[in-house]
């Protein structure tokens, strides 16, 4: 008998490609959509139709349950969030019910249906959490036992929601697995983020279509990966025989410099310095200089390996823009 498995956040990134993972296995796959006129719901209708879309709202506890009642999940993997973290300095309320205690009114659904004890749950934290300072920042890298101290309004939600998803694991015993993630992207990445801003301007300029990009603050430096072998990473958690918290990242940082030239010098264009224009609004009122992860717990115990480094990933976002572009 197919396994079944409930995404929130199926119309993201990250479920897009976990949702074409679990498809390969064979599972079948529901998602939460929030909205009848979700404009996303289309394409996810589209690309993966044989995704089941059920209408609901990580605010909303009564349509959390309804939603579980209709999939009868094995697992459920708690994607959604207000996950655009400069936007969250505008809209921090708004960040705290989705982000943060979106995971409670999900993790009570579950227990009101009586499945605390059957299904196995898996939640998306975040890199964002540790706050890249100084003084909690080691030497190889953030790991699981590094300490928090969150910059954003997203990361301090996310935070609440982690220790939420700990808690109810260890005092009702639910299995409930947190996926501490360092910055993953790929053709599906919103245009709102930095990286797939990047690679759809330097597509667009290399057609013609566009002069210049305009960003903030070109020096933060960042763990990039590639998304869907994150999501893979994400469902090796649960299928572990006990509950645990891992770092998934590359063990290497680039700046926002690095992975700009880098996707200039896909296009031929090595002078990439008179294509870009900055603007102070784009810069947060605290921003995160260097985020680095420690993967060797993943990699040891789950056998989590990467399958695409930084040069690659940059490489695909452009070309695959390119091809967008050029319809």
């Amino acid at each position: 008998m197919a396994k079944r498995a409930f995404i929130t956040g199926i119309t993201g990134q990250d479920g897009r490609h976990l949702a074409e993972l679990l498809l390969s296995k064979q599972y079948e796959v529901y998602g939460l959509i929030r909205g009848q006129n979700n404009p996303k719901k289309q394409i996810i209708e589209d690309t993966l139709p044989a995704v089941k879309l059920i209408t609901g709202d990580l605010t909303d506890i009564s349509s959390l349950v309804n939603a579980l009642q209709v999939a009868e999940p094995d697992e459920i993997y708690n994607l959604a969030a207000w996950s655009f973290v400069g936007g969250s300095f505008n809209q921090p309320i708004l960040t705290a019910d989705v982000t943060g205690k979106g995971i409670l009114n999900l993790l009570e659904a579950v227990r009101i249906i009586g499945a605390d004890k059957k299904v196995k749950i898996y939640q998306a934290s975040t890199s964002e959490m540790f706050g890249g300072l100084p003084y909690n920042r080691p030497k190889e890298g953030y790991d699981e036992m590094s300490i928090f101290h969150p910059r954003s309004p997203y990361g301090v939600a996310k935070l609440f929601a982690h220790w939420s998803a700990v808690n109810y694991r260890e005092s009702y015993g639910m299995f409930i697995s947190c996926g501490i993630l360092f910055n993953h992207e790929g053709p599906y990445r919103g245009v709102e983020f930095v990286t797939r801003k990047i690679s759809t301007a330097v597509a667009r300029i290399s057609l013609g279509l566009q002069k210049e990009i305009v960003l903030g603050d070109l020096t933060p430096r960042r763990d990039w990966g590639y998304a869907a072998d994150y999501v893979e990473g994400m469902w090796l958690m649960l299928q572990q025989p006990k509950p645990d918290d891992f770092v998934l990242a590359t063990g290497e940082a680039h700046s926002i410099s690095e992975f700009i030239e880098a996707a200039f010098k896909e296009v031929g264009i090595n002078n990439w310095t008179k294509y870009i224009k900055q603007n102070q609004e784009f810069i947060r009122p605290s921003e995160v200089d260097v985020l680095i992860g420690n993967p060797k717990k993943a990699e040891k115990l789950l056998n989590w390996q990467r399958k695409v480094d930084f040069p690659e990933l940059v490489k695909l976002m452009v070309n695959n823009d390119i091809k967008l572009q050029s319809k």
